[in-house]
């Protein structure tokens, strides 16, 4: 019975080891990922760039509290979850602010560095995705991040294809509706991730939901 207990504590010390590597590389390429987005943002004009960066850094945040969890309880595991959600919701009003300011000014952004950019960063979140596909059964903490990792290939794709619209047409619109769509997208997730947390958080005991 012992020897079935250390094994069984052996092998979840080597599944959090795996967790907290993948999580540490994501989180690096997400950090540089939005310096360089975010950067390509103002000087494009480009609300698709800055609503994909604004993804970037919310992804890290979320990564960040995905390893601060990784050694801790199943309610704090959902705790971070909930608060993961919130930051994408968050981060979708927030898109919804910068949509409404740029439909209002008018401004062409540059297609040329939408679409450098946009490839760039289609890059780096298609790496981060491969390596979370691994562990995304793991448990909810491990879904939660892989669920940001897949709505930031579909994200870049759509840059791409508001760069294509703003080379065609010369015109801000393909940007600013792209910029829009991003952002329904972030709702939609936060919504997934607020719920299947809350529903995690139901199905503890008060005793473990209320251990540290």
């Amino acid at each position: 019975m012992d020897s079935c207990c250390e094994a069984k504590e052996e092998e979840l010390r080597t599944l959090r080891g795996s967790q907290k590597n993948v999580l540490t590389m994501v989180l690096v390429i997400n950090a540089v990922l939005f310096v360089v987005e975010a950067a390509a943002g103002v000087i494009a004009s480009s609300t698709a760039l800055l609503a994909d960066s604004l993804d970037m850094l919310g992804d890290s945040l979320v990564y960040g509290f995905s390893l601060y969890v990784l050694w801790r309880s199943p309610a704090w595991k959902a705790r971070a979850a909930l608060l993961k959600g919130a930051i994408m919701a968050a981060f979708g009003l927030g898109v919804f602010t910068e949509v409404m300011y740029k439909a209002m000014s008018g401004i062409v952004p540059s297609a040329e560095t939408m679409g450098l950019i946009g490839a760039l960063v289609l890059l780096g979140n298609g790496i981060c995705f491969v390596l979370l596909s691994a562990r995304r059964a793991d448990d909810l903490n491990m879904r939660s991040t892989w669920l940001c990792s897949r709505n930031d290939i579909i994200a870049n794709l759509a840059v791409l294809m508001a760069a294509a619209g703003v080379k065609f047409f010369n015109s801000s619109w393909p940007d600013i509706l792209v910029g829009a769509a991003i952002s329904t997208l972030f709702l939609k997730s936060a919504f997934t991730v607020l719920r299947e947390s809350l529903l995690a958080l139901r199905r503890l005991t008060p005793e473990v939901t209320t251990s540290i």
